[in-house]
């Protein structure tokens, strides 16, 4: 018997001979857990900052907060380390100890073993507490240690900045045993200007010393596809410019120079050549399946057209590319899964409609044979089968071109004006050519999660889910500067070109969100006079409260208050008169979310009159799971929407004239 312990991740590994797993177990040494709610404090809990050393980190939930935490936390991470073989027979392999992360050299020979180090902190997560990473042998006898981090609370300012030093460990897939990692060249600072942001190093066994550079990288390093000893493809990307770099280089011979093989805004759907076709080598590790200095690419193959995936063929000397495959489907939508065997040709592929499950299928490209189905799954959501799917394509008062995917009523009548649910999510972008393009597909399976808006075609709503929302800003403009007047401008042109198909009553239009789209649909009401109501699932209100940087906003509340004030529902809560539904789950433990959010946000509606009801989910977190909380959840929506919504009297005067869209 063995009380296996995955707090800290995947409590068990194989050895290489497959006759026995490496377990973590919990630690005979761990001791009771102390109740926080009846627990008696031992004395004050006590932070403390030192002058000029900045802690700029963006806010987290389920912080330690005390020592009662501190106790609690250690007593769930202690583990030990037992081997295990095929019929159960258990012996100590390592002590007691606070282990984070297990991985086996791809030979089998050597393992990496992470583990947590104190003291701990209030202020960031576990992840950045002091680690400690040594190398054992399959004997559990120490050969190094290779990695001492300190506790990181105080990182640059900015998404691209990093910690100094070693950093993102890993074995290199196609040695038998081989430690690679990143170091910064700009010490871990976004705001230093240098030619190269990383250097990528690896040493062998007994891996000793500060190892051999291999690669530097333009942008932030992101990870390495390997492939043999003359071929590996190293990637990077940078935030504030939405760039993506892949370099082709040769992991034993540094003298030649990387060739880059794409540099790209890794936004742009459209141009994306695809992922590296890879296939397990003598390790059993995925590497790059490379013939002949050939490798292959597996794309969406996103279009203004739609989407039509490919398979291409690239020589990683010359860049020249040779497309193998691209699906010719118009009314159904393939996807390219797996590549079994690239030499047969075999790939497998799933296959799906508006109206049939997701299916796969074995492909072969080279014969161009018939499809061999494998799966032969059934519609479960035959009530809503015959509904009318369109994407819509519309544009912004400014040009942009916008869409969103347009669902009809069971029981739709031609003629008649329907009532309207809108569904969408705001994204940021630094150029309006990726803003506009749509990855939307009418012939996508319609699958409504319990969290979709769907439902409700079923009973005589117009829906527009999906619906493009991007907040551009290019050159030295962040897209913040004009969140709202864009929010704005994105929901009248959605409510423009619905109307202008005669399928709507535009006085009833509802506006809902989930997350970073309530913060978007409580902007609207705010801001707008174009919805009869709005649906706030989980969101955050108040930007004072996540100072320090926000969904894509770099910039603290010091750097850009007025941001922050403008941006803010709760700021703005006395210009609310549109009936708000708020929904929040009591454990959410999502960045930035807290329930806190909703609580204060409808404190401030009540007491200045607005219609607003707050649910609080128990026991949920950012998403619901619970069958009770999600049926309410339902029921919550339909009783808002046909109270404030379909029911709304048609005398009632317009929230939405076309002449008048901002409040004043």
């Amino acid at each position: 018997e063995a009380n296996l312990n995955a707090n800290t991740g995947r409590p068990f590994s194989w050895f290489k001979d497959n006759n026995s797993l490496l377990i973590k177990t919990i630690s005979k040494d761990k001791q009771a857990l102390i109740d926080t709610k009846t627990a008696i404090p031992t004395g004050p809990t006590i932070s403390v900052s030192e002058a000029g050393k900045k802690a700029q980190n963006r806010t987290y939930q389920d912080l330690l907060k005390n020592k009662t935490d501190e106790h609690n936390f250690e007593q769930l991470t202690l583990s030990e380390l037992y081997k295990v073989d095929l019929n159960g027979n258990k012996t100590s392999w390592m002590k007691s100890d606070m282990y984070r992360t297990i991985s086996f050299s791809p030979d089998g020979n050597y393992i990496m073993v992470t583990t947590i180090e104190k003291p701990f902190s209030y202020l960031v997560t576990y992840r950045r507490f002091p680690s400690k990473t040594n190398i054992y042998n399959t004997n559990a006898d120490l050969i190094s240690t290779v990695l001492q981090v300190p506790l990181i609370e105080d990182l640059p300012k900015g998404f691209m900045s990093v910690r100094k030093g070693k950093r993102n460990l890993s074995w290199r897939g196609d040695k038998a045993a081989t430690i690679v990692w990143a170091e910064a060249l700009d010490e871990g600072d976004a705001a230093k200007e240098v030619p190269y942001r990383d250097q990528i190093f690896q040493f062998d066994a007994p891996f000793k010393g500060n190892g051999t550079p291999l690669v530097k990288t333009v942008g932030r390093f992101s990870r390495i596809d390997w492939g043999n000893n003359n071929t590996a493809i190293a990637y990077d990307y940078w935030w504030n410019t939405r760039n993506t770099k892949a370099y082709v280089f040769n992991p034993s011979n540094t003298n030649i120079e990387p060739d880059i093989i794409w540099d790209r805004n890794y936004q742009d759907r459209y141009s994306d050549p695809g992922n590296f076709v890879t296939k397990r080598n003598k390790f059993g590790v995925y590497t790059l399946d490379i013939v002949d200095g050939n490798a292959y690419l597996i794309g969406d193959g996103f279009s203004k057209k739609g989407k039509f995936p490919f398979i291409d063929e690239i020589n990683l000397s010359t860049k020249e590319t040779k497309r193998l495959y691209q699906s010719n489907l118009t009314d159904k939508v393939e996807d390219i899964s797996y590549a079994l065997d690239m030499n047969k040709g075999e790939v497998l592929v799933r296959i799906e409609s508006k109206n049939e499950y997701p299916n796969y299928y074995v492909r072969n490209i080279k014969n161009k044979k018939g499809l061999v189905p494998l799966t032969q799954f059934e519609n479960p959501f035959k009530s809503i089968q015959d509904v009318h799917k369109e994407v819509i394509k519309y544009n912004r008062e400014d040009g942009l071109e916008l869409s969103g995917i347009l669902y009809l009523p069971t029981n739709y009548k031609e003629g008649k004006k329907y009532p309207m649910i809108m569904w969408a999510y705001p994204r940021e972008y630094k150029d309006k050519n990726t803003a506009g393009q749509s990855t939307s597909n009418s012939n996508q399976f319609t699958y409504p999660s319990y969290g979709s808006p769907i439902f409700w075609v079923t009973k005589g709503y117009v829906v527009l889910n999906n619906a493009s929302f991007p907040i551009v800003g290019e050159g030295e403009e962040q897209p913040n500067d004009s969140f709202r007047t864009q929010l704005v401008a994105n929901a009248k042109a959605a409510i423009d070109a619905v109307d202008a198909l005669g399928y709507i009553d535009r006085n009833r239009v509802a506006v809902g969100g989930h997350s970073y789209g309530a913060f978007m649909v409580a902007n609207l009401l705010a801001h707008s006079n174009l919805f009869a109501a709005g649906i706030a699932r989980s969101g955050a209100y108040n930007r004072t409260l996540t100072p320090f940087g926000f969904q894509s906003e770099e910039r603290s509340y010091w750097e850009a208050p007025e941001v922050y004030y403008n941006m803010s529902p709760f700021m703005h809560a006395d210009k609310m008169k549109t009936p708000l539904l708020l929904i929040h789950g009591e454990a959410d433990n999502n960045s930035g979310t807290y329930p806190l959010q909703s609580e204060r946000y409808f404190n401030a509606l009540k007491g200045l009159g607005a219609p607003v009801r707050l649910v609080m989910l128990p026991k949920e977190s950012h998403g619901y799971r619970a069958r009770e909380s999600v049926l309410h959840l339902l029921w919550e929506q339909d009783q808002w929407l046909e109270k404030y919504v379909k029911n709304k009297p048609d005398t009632t005067p317009s929230l939405n004239s076309a002449n008048k869209t901002f409040k004043d």
